[in-house]
Order: C-alpha cells, then sequence, then structure tokens
C-alpha cells in the first residue's frame, strides 16, 4: 500500500491499523516488531512517521483455524426448553470467545452444557448467540438451540419485537420523569476501544428510560432499548452527562461506593415464543452489590425508605 498525502506524519502503526480493516494497532505492534513489514523494502520501527508515496508492505500470517473447547463453568439457567435456553449472566462474564480471549465465556459454559444442541447460524464463536451484554453488564440473554429458533428469534429483534428493560444508577438528578434519546452511534474516531455518538457513519440508535427513584447526586432509572448497538445504554447516558454509576469506559474512574463495574441489569427480557408462538417474559433481580447501592443511597436520602424526590 502507499502512503497518500492526507495519511503523512502518522505513526507506521497508526497507519496501518486504520488502513487494514479488523486489526488491531496492538497486533500491528507485534507484526512490526516480528518483521512483517517494511517500508520502501526496510524494516522500520512503529514509531517511525510515514511520509506521503511510501511503499508499505505487510506480510500478514494465514489465520489459525478457530475452535472453541466446553468448559464446566457454572451456568444460572432461568428457563430451557428444546428451542431456547433463558440464562441469567453474571457480570464479568464475557458471552462469546474472540481472538486473544478464547476461554472462560458463556459460550465456553454452552458448549459444555448443551454440547452440539446449539444453532450453529453465528458460526463456532457464537453458538445459540442471539444477543449479547457487555461484560460487566448482568441479566437476561436468550439463547438458541437450533438454527429455526435462531432464525425466528433474530428476526423479531432486527423487527424490535423483543422486549429488553435494563436498571441503571446514573449519576446526577436527571431532570425529567421519562425521555428517549434517539442519536447514531459508532466507533470512536479518538478512541478505538468506545463507542460515541457520532454525526456521519453512525448506526441508529434510540433508547427509552424512565426515572424509579431520585437520590439528590444519582438516578436510578428503567431503561428499555429499541435497538441494540455496542455500549448503547452507556453511550447514551453518558453523552447527556448521567453516565452510569462505575462504568470507568464513559463515566468517573472513581466513585463514593468503590463498585469498579457499572451498575447496569438486564432485568426484563420478553419474546414470542420461536415454536408456540405465546409470549413468555422473564425477571431478574438486580444482584447483591447494586441492591447494596441502592440500600446505601435510600439510607442517606429517604432514612432507608424508597423515595422520589422531583427535579424543580
Amino acid at each position: 500500500m502507499i502512503v497518500d498525502e492526507s495519511e503523512s506524519g502518522n505513526r507506521l502503526d497508526v497507519f496501518l491499523s486504520e488502513r487494514i480493516p479488523g486489526i488491531s494497532r496492538q497486533y500491528v505492534q507485534k507484526l512490526i516488531t516480528e518483521g512483517a513489514v517494511t517500508v520502501n523494502g526496510l524494516y522500520k520501527a512503529k514509531s517511525h512517521l510515514v511520509n506521503t508515496g511510501e511503499l508499505i508492505d505487510v506480510v500478514l500470517p494465514e489465520p489459525a483455524p478457530l475452535s472453541v473447547h466446553p468448559e464446566n463453568i457454572p451456568l444460572k439457567i432461568i428457563y430451557e426448553d428444546d428451542d431456547i435456553l433463558i440464562i441469567d449472566k453474571a457480570k464479568g462474564m464475557v458471552v462469546h470467545p474472540a481472538p486473544g480471549n478464547m476461554g472462560g465465556t458463556l459460550v465456553n459454559a454452552l458448549l459444555f452444557y448443551c454440547g452440539d444442541r446449539l444453532s450453529s447460524i453465528n458460526g463456532v464463536l457464537r453458538p445459540g448467540i442471539i444477543h449479547r451484554l457487555d461484560k460487566d453488564t448482568s441479566g437476561l440473554l436468550i439463547v438458541a438451540r437450533n438454527d429455526c429458533a435462531h432464525r425466528r428469534l433474530a428476526s423479531d429483534l432486527a423487527q424490535r419485537l423483543i422486549k429488553r428493560e435494563y436498571r441503571a444508577i446514573i449519576h446526577n438528578n436527571i431532570k425529567t420523569d421519562a425521555g428517549t434519546v434517539d442519536l447514531p452511534i459508532g466507533r470512536d474516531p479518538n478512541n478505538r476501544l468506545r463507542y460515541a455518538v457520532v454525526q456521519r457513519g453512525g448506526r441508529e440508535a434510540i433508547t427509552h428510560y424512565k426515572v424509579l427513584e431520585r437520590y439528590g447526586e444519582y438516578s436510578y432509572l428503567s431503561i428499555e432499548l429499541e435497538t441494540g448497538r455496542t455500549h448503547q445504554i452507556r453511550v447514551h447516558m453518558a453523552y447527556i452527562k448521567h453516565p452510569i454509576l462505575g462504568d470507568k469506559l464513559y463515566g468517573s474512574k472513581n466513585n463514593a461506593f468503590g463498585v469498579d463495574t457499572q451498575m447496569l441489569h438486564a432485568g426484563l427480557i420478553g419474546f414470542m415464543h420461536p415454536s408456540s408462538g405465546v409470549y413468555m417474559e422473564f425477571l431478574s433481580p438486580v444482584p447483591s452489590e447494586f441492591e447494596g447501592v441502592l440500600t446505601s443511597l435510600r439510607k442517606i436520602i429517604c432514612g432507608g425508605k424508597i423515595c422520589i424526590i422531583r427535579s424543580n
């Protein structure tokens, strides 16, 4: 590939991570260190600043065949039949494997529990996975046990027929009792680990919220997703200046409660069963750490009672 004028002055590792789709800057640096990258036929450091017209050659190794192994990891199964499983995922568990993180995931646990009785539509890395939750978001997920169930549930999800409600503790006393954030989300151009509200190239993202309780400097919300973009709730809440408590990526790295992961829980999921067509709805109470924060807030603000403090 040849460096054009607009790219001149970028670091070599930055240039390559932006030019090659689906490749991380860390992996680019590994390639440079291993001698898989040349600039005009010469080996250069990752910090080399590329110039207009330079010829960059990259030798990408053949990808290793992917495989995922069953692991005996405990699962909290709320419901199961021949078509579906409803899983109450603990925070800290990754939903599916990815290069560099091939073990300890929900999929590894499902393979142990279900064997080959999972849908194959999403391939070897995501068998049965209809939708996902962030690693540190707890709560309910639907898993498909066969391809027919998967196709029907995926179609319902795309048509916004699956009901998904979350509970969240956010910073600050939100002004309105209910509202909607309808803003597109895409990759943050300044940080590849984050997503952001973007003006161009983003995907439609719609988040509805309702205040359940107010605590002065914090609010407790019910949040319903109309769309399901990566980090959607976290991005939208941070954008309107109400980041999720404990969310270090989009909010403060420190908080008064000492929680180290976001207070965000997928507490309700409702859908039409893919075979019977009967509407099903499942609930999951917030986990103990989340409930502990709520208890502390109620003691501080309300003397241990639930109260709603209306904003002016």
